[in-house]
């Protein structure tokens, strides 16, 4: 598993008039409009950006500098427009460029730029490149956020492609929605799928050393909120199995180059030998007794649409994620109680950089009697604040993206109980009758980071060509 730059890697080019002398005249207008986007795209902080080496005023060039940034790794490639460029420059670039494509032009009256930008999209439409358009001064915050939005989705769309999650066990409790075809995220997304044997995890674990056995077991004593052994199925013999478990995984991860992962868990482990719900939080959360890490999106049931809905929100964003299961809806105050068997980030407790804030907040609670391998649940309420909720769901194979805007709230800590307190809660207001998510969600669980992030994931499922379910 390759670390790459969490910044979008963005290409430009600048397209010109195909006439030798006209270019000549028009060249500086053109340059000025790259060298603004390039500047406030820099400026932001956001965006890493790669200027063709000339401007496009011919086929040759507009094949060649669009190939060459292609070659140098862009996410996707941003086509400027000051002046009127002929429109064949564009098709050539795109049939030969690194989309999703982004034509962009300024509000100019000297010069037509946007009459370029509306040609060269005709030109792309007709042969079918879907693409996207922002007019404006790029100086403008409003017109900036639309081309660093692109930028953003463009780099989960590139970063997806290529990428490999790893199936560890098959599939869990009977569950349809949580199963895929290798063929079809290939086909779709461009991820690869291994199939790895949940015995890995416990051959593996007998081979941890004691010593990062008992770095772990002090850092979870000393930092944890409470741990609630109960002398049978959890005690501290048993929290160390989870841990030489949780080890095991990464070494399966690191061994295997693996992007993100689901396991199985239930029931040949969760019965066996212990649940692996604290892999399931420390995979997901962005550190562990060894320190500040990348978070690995790790499902839990092997729900591989809930890894993958995971992986494009955590690419979007660069944060943990939660998993969660729909339990229930609570009238009284008028939320959806979404609380999970396994586990989410700890991160989500306090959503803080500090993972002593997180960890003050979290219990680690007896797994439940029908779990007889034992171990530990890990419990939190979910932090409040504005969020997106998302799913990957199909309906005759064909794949869309549920998005539902929410706002998660705190309640009373005794509210855990009348579900099953020793799961992780979320606790999420929904912006419209909770009859309505009950009746067309179709899976069990869903996924959610924090903010508005509802325009960028409609965007990104036009890139991969997925449709929109939009609730709320």
């Amino acid at each position: 598993m390759a670390e790459k730059n969490k910044k979008p890697l963005i290409g430009l080019i600048g397209f010109s008039d195909g006439d030798p002398e006209v270019h000549e005249q028009l060249k500086d207008v053109v340059q000025k409009q790259v060298d603004v986007i390039y500047e406030e795209l820099t400026k932001s902080g956001e965006v890493d950006v790669i200027v063709a080496d000339s401007l496009v005023n011919s086929v040759e060039s507009a094949k060649r500098l669009a190939e060459d940034l292609k070659c140098k790794g862009v996410d996707g490639t941003i086509f400027s427009y000051g002046v009127f460029a002929f429109p064949n420059f564009s098709a050539i670039a795109a049939k030969n460029g690194k989309g999703p494509f982004l034509l962009a032009a300024n509000l100019n009256p000297d010069w037509p730029g946007m009459v370029s930008m509306l040609a060269a999209g005709g030109a792309l439409s007709h042969i079918g490149i879907d693409h996207f358009r922002v007019a404006g001064d790029v100086r403008e915050t409003e017109v900036l956020n639309k081309i660093i939005d692109f930028a953003k989705c463009s780099k989960v769309v590139s970063r997806l492609n290529g990428m490999k999650y790893g199936l560890i066990g098959g599939r869990s409790l009977g569950m349809y929605s949580a199963t895929v075809d290798m063929q079809d995220w290939e086909r779709n997304f461009g991820v690869d799928i291994e199939h790895i044997d949940q015995l890995e995890i416990v051959r593996r674990a007998d081979n941890v050393s004691e010593e990062q056995v008992e770095k772990a077991f002090k850092w979870l004593t000393d930092n944890v909120g409470e741990i609630k052994y109960n002398g049978t199925s959890f005690t501290p013999e048993k929290l160390k199995t989870q841990i030489r478990h949780y080890e095991a995984t990464k070494e399966i991860v690191k061994d295997n180059d693996l992007d993100f992962i689901g396991v199985k868990c239930h029931y040949e482990m969760s019965r066996h030998y212990c649940t692996q719900c604290l892999s399931a939080a420390f995979m997901n959360d962005p550190y562990d007794w060894d320190g500040p890490k990348k978070p690995v999106i790790c499902a839990c049931e092997a729900d591989s649409d809930a890894a993958l809905t995971m992986e494009i929100l955590h690419l979007l964003t660069d944060d943990p994620v939660v998993f969660m299961d729909v339990r229930h809806y609570d009238k009284d105050y008028d939320v959806m109680v979404f609380c999970n068997c396994g586990s989410q980030s700890t991160y989500y407790a306090a959503a803080s950089d500090d993972y002593k804030e997180n960890l003050a907040k979290t219990t680690l609670y007896p797994a439940l009697p029908i779990y007889a391998g034992g171990g530990c649940h890990v419990n939190l309420m979910t932090k409040p604040g504005k969020a997106t909720i998302a799913r990957l769901c199909r309906r005759e194979g064909k794949y869309r993206m549920t998005i539902i805007p929410a706002e998660f709230v705190e309640l009373p800590k005794e509210k855990m109980a009348e579900t099953t307190e020793e799961w992780p809660h979320v606790f999420a207001k929904l912006p419209f009758d909770h009859s309505i998510f009950l009746d067309k969600f179709d899976a069990n669980h869903c996924h959610a980071v924090y903010g508005d992030q509802v325009e960028k994931l409609k965007m990104i499922c036009r890139m991969l060509n997925i449709d929109v379910d939009m609730m709320g």
